[in-house]
């Protein structure tokens, strides 16, 4: 125990000690679609929509990020978004898994969509969808040949960078946190009722997900090589996709400075938020965190990919 509890606070110290994503404690906090106002598309913050470009309307997504929580979907939606054929909506909509949301009717859903020409795809993001018992079922409703992204992580370090996301902002936002030891163990066994570890408990949230989809429509991106070496993982969503080939090796560079990968196009560069695509960096302590995951997670982080 003491072995696993110094793993575990060697890695929220050393690898995880940038700024997190806003969140509160085990759940995520995203821009509601609902303050955006009927009709206003989730791009416009505030503000009137411009008229939009010619020839263009917004449809439904052809493609859904569905997850996982902390496992690289912002940074896979901003270099998907390199591709001139991709339409990206701008916020997590929780349209799939929240029931308010759903409640208000398909119509309302693809308002929030962004505005496309015929020959793109529309993409939308929502994290939330994994681990969600409903959101299966419902995307299947509206769409049962839609194709579907999925990015994931080494399930432990997920777990650490959840705990480290909520941790820091509870700090930032002076309230009270808990200590790592109190979440990840009850009773001297791994606590399976703490969110973060059900997030990663891939296998189980795999499953419900092929009750309703095949595994070919199903695309599962691998965070940690993304993170290492975008374009292989780029090259094969293109693929998936059936997009042409036009993600290229320039559109990246390494940011020596932030530690991972930059964003180059239309000549402009950009990078992911500091709360965004941190490196991943191995625990140096002579135990890990891994081997209290259940090993049934393990299916669907060795093979598939």
């Amino acid at each position: 125990m003491t072995c696993f509890l110094a793993s575990a606070f060697v890695l929220v110290l050393q690898a995880y000690a940038g700024p997190p994503e806003f969140a509160l404690a085990g759940d995520d906090i995203t821009l509601d679609p609902r303050d955006l106002g009927p009709g206003l598309p989730a791009n416009v913050s505030g503000n009137l929509p411009p008229s939009p470009p010619p020839g263009t309307s917004k449809r439904a997504p052809h493609s859904i990020i569905i997850g996982v929580r902390k496992g690289g979907t912002r940074a896979l939606l901003e270099m998907l978004d390199i591709h001139p054929e991709v339409a990206a909506a701008a916020t997590e909509v929780h349209f799939f898994d929240w029931d308010e949301n759903y409640a208000r009717g398909f119509d309302w859903y693809r308002d929030l969509m962004p505005y496309s020409y015929p020959h793109q795809i529309t993409v939308e993001k929502t994290p939330g969808y994994f681990t969600s018992a409903l959101a299966p079922e419902r995307i299947c409703a509206m769409n049962s040949s839609i194709k579907l992204l999925l990015i994931l992580r080494d399930p432990a370090e997920r777990v650490i960078s959840d705990y480290t996301q909520v941790y820091f902002n509870r700090l930032e936002n002076h309230k009270p946190v808990q200590a790592i030891e109190n979440l990840l163990v009850r009773n001297g066994v791994l606590n399976t009722r703490y969110k973060a570890i059900q997030r990663s408990l891939y296998d189980i949230h795999m499953r419900n997900w092929l009750r309703h989809f095949p595994l070919e429509q199903i695309h599962i991106v691998d965070g940690d090589t993304l993170i290492r070496d975008p374009l292989p993982e780029l090259q094969r969503v293109e693929r998936f996709l059936n997009l042409p080939p036009r993600i290229v090796s320039s559109n990246f560079y390494f940011n020596q400075t932030k530690g991972f990968y930059c964003i180059r196009s239309d000549g402009r560069e950009r990078c992911l938020h500091e709360s965004k695509g941190r490196p991943t960096r191995r625990s140096t302590a002579p135990c890990s965190t891994a081997p209290l995951l259940p090993t049934r997670t393990q299916p669907y982080l060795s093979t598939g990919w």
